[in-house]
């Protein structure tokens, strides 16, 4: 009898444990206009920091750090940072597209200066395969190889510093940089318009994490495209919130958007659900692959998880 009533007082004292708590998601970013919806979603409320957490790096390279290591569930990054990614090991799963480049990132010269004018030029540019592909691309069209320039590793937090030192003479940059340096005077000469779908970032998570952090990826989402709608229904309300973050004015923000394309939740379930996506990358792995910016060949099957997009 006193064991049954021993047995019967730790089974109600184990019931009155409080429920175990799950650790918020956490999602790493760089500075990026094509990011900001989600930060803006923070900032309207909509986005329950215990349930996510944003965490914004200074630059693109720390966010792929923190994810190898494990101090990230999920990144906003490009497409290629995904494959680069995965190429190292990292089990990614891309869960949305956030946006496409269509003039956003952006090769900046000095004053004057032409893109015929690069050969002997000192160039700064991020270690990443964004930053290669659009030098790469913008080297072809002048006619010119890597070996033509004086190519410096700079990243993106030092951009406009090292512009403005004159310790580069062009630079491979994006927003909010890209803003401030021509409000200098500098001036383009290549932009990513030019090299239509070849820059795409997305919302990508580690696989081991979607089954312990599939409630927190949903509100992740719901937060994201509801203030998406905001963004686009109310231009001016939103750009004035995500000035102050970017250090720019509501007018340069509104600017920025028209530089990038963000696809509505019904594209990104398509492209996710259709194969659309997987083809794109398994394209820009092999590009990658034989341009020497994947150590190894990578494989795009498995890539998209559309099932939070329904």
């Amino acid at each position: 009898m006193i064991r049954r009533l021993l047995l019967l007082l730790v089974v109600l004292l184990w019931g009155c444990q409080p429920a175990q708590v799950a650790m918020p998601l956490r999602v790493g970013s760089n500075q990026w206009i094509g990011y900001e919806p989600v930060y803006l979603a923070r900032s309207l409320g909509w986005l329950d920091e215990r349930k996510v957490r944003l965490v914004e790096l200074p630059s693109s390279t720390q966010v792929m750090q923190a994810l190898m290591h494990g101090n990230l569930e999920a990144g906003m990054l490009t497409l290629d940072e995904v494959l680069t990614l995965r190429a190292r090991g990292v089990p990614l799963k891309v869960i949305a597209l956030m946006d496409f480049s269509e003039g956003a990132d952006v090769l900046v010269g000095r004053p004057g200066m032409r893109l015929g004018d690069l050969r002997g030029k000192r160039i700064g540019v991020e270690n990443t395969a964004v930053g290669a592909i659009l030098l790469d691309a913008a080297l072809r069209a002048a006619g010119l190889t890597t070996n033509d320039v004086e190519v410096v590793p700079v990243e993106v937090d030092n951009h406009v510093e090292a512009f403005r030192s004159g310790r580069v003479d062009a630079v491979v940059t994006f927003e909010p940089s890209r803003s401030r340096l021509l409000a200098e005077g500098g001036v383009v000469l290549f932009d990513s318009s030019r090299i239509p779908g070849r820059i795409i970032d997305v919302l990508a998570v580690r696989a081991n994490a979607l089954p312990e952090h599939s409630g927190q990826i949903e509100h992740l989402l719901q937060a994201y495209y509801r203030a998406l709608d905001y963004l686009q229904e109310h231009r001016q309300a939103a750009c004035q919130r995500i000035a102050p973050r970017l250090h720019l004015s509501p007018q340069a923000v509104c600017e920025s958007y028209s530089g990038i394309r963000l696809p509505p939740r019904a594209l990104s379930r398509a492209w996710l659900g259709d194969g659309t996506l997987e083809q794109r990358a398994a394209e820009l792995a092999d590009l990658m692959y034989r341009r020497g910016l994947l150590p190894q060949p990578v494989s795009s099957a498995g890539l998209a998880e559309p099932r939070f997009l329904r």
